[in-house]
């Protein structure tokens, strides 16, 4: 799940996550700091020439694009 820079850069520091990949800069938890899980979807809108992707969260007041976008499919233009 996406967070602020300054959250990031303490759990570094704490040991408590590790860079999973600089570009883009992504970190990945070392062992589970005790919260809930988010409901995360993914949903497809499949086309003829483009695929579309989205990942989407659920909150009580409705639900937030998170990540999107395209798959162009190979093949005859």
């Amino acid at each position: 799940m996406p967070c602020h820079p300054a959250r990031a850069r303490k759990l570094l520091k704490k040991g408590k996550a590790a860079v999973y990949r600089r570009y883009p800069f992504t970190i990945i938890m070392t062992h589970r700091v005790g919260s809930d899980l988010q409901p995360i979807e993914v949903k497809f809108d499949p086309g003829s020439r483009t695929t579309g992707i989205a990942l989407v969260r659920h909150f009580d007041r409705g639900s937030e694009v998170i990540w999107a976008g395209n798959l162009n499919h190979r093949g005859p233009k």
